[in-house]
């Protein structure tokens, strides 16, 4: 076993929760659908998302706060395909509201990797996936995610690679109507669709929790004719790209 503080795993494990996916919602229905246009693009049940998620020291990078763990997995067609997961040392005292809020202590991020080492093999364990060129990212509240990850590849002197991503608040606002729910927080939409899985601010839990809201989301889309990759696209420009409050 690697160090507990950085593990990068790269086989599903078959005992877990996550391992099988139901895929109901992938792909269009088997009776009575006419293919159209839409058959040609990408059907969502080929596409392998790397669902990822973060725990920082803060809010944001511009004010000097920085990532203290990531998790990620990676699934296709409601298969697991792998896990990442470290903690990283931040190299400063974290905030105690954060220690609150985490359960994350200055303990046990002393033997952790930098963010430097970790970028590196963050980005190996995407590369793993990425054979196909359908791999997307796909994140709940994706900008805080993603904008600490481009800050990380500055700080790392490695270019971001050029991923779409999802982000899971938009997809929600978009197939959940509000009157259905009271927020679009990660924890309230587990409730909603009673998740096996509950967050609880650690990176990988978060994910694996992610991953069960996005298939619940996938599953709506159907209603929507939304099949392929193409649709999805087309379908999320129904609500600008911005940053979305849960």
């Amino acid at each position: 076993m690697s160090d507990p503080c950085h593990t990068l795993l790269l086989m599903a494990d078959p005992d877990s929760k996550l391992s099988k996916i139901p895929s109901s919602g992938f792909g269009p229905p088997s009776d009575n659908w006419q293919p159209g246009f839409s058959e040609i693009g990408i059907q969502l049940n080929e596409v392998t998302f790397v669902v990822l998620d973060l725990e920082t020291t803060g809010a944001s990078p511009q004010q000097g706060c920085a990532i203290t763990e990531i998790g990620a997995v990676a699934v296709r067609g409601g298969e697991v395909l792998g896990e990442f997961s470290t903690f990283v040392n931040p190299q400063t005292p974290l905030p105690s509201y954060i220690t609150n809020l985490t359960g994350i202590t200055d303990q046990m991020l002393e033997g952790a990797p930098l963010i430097s080492e970790v970028f590196a093999d963050f980005i190996d364990f995407l590369e793993r996936f990425s054979d196909s060129g359908n791999l997307h990212l796909v994140a709940h509240n994706a900008p805080f995610d993603i904008g600490f990850l481009k800050a990380a590849a500055r700080e790392s002197a490695k270019p971001w690679p050029k991923y779409e991503v999802i982000d899971t608040v938009r997809l929600a606002r978009l197939v959940i109507e509000r009157s259905e729910i009271l927020n679009y927080k990660l924890g309230t939409l587990s409730e909603f669709f009673q998740t096996q899985t509950l967050p609880n601010h650690r990176a990988l839990d978060d994910v694996k929790t992610t991953v069960e809201v996005l298939h619940r989301l996938i599953e709506r889309l159907a209603g929507y004719e939304v099949f392929t990759v193409q649709d999805l696209k087309q379908f999320l420009k129904r609500l600008p790209e911005r940053k979305f409050k849960p």
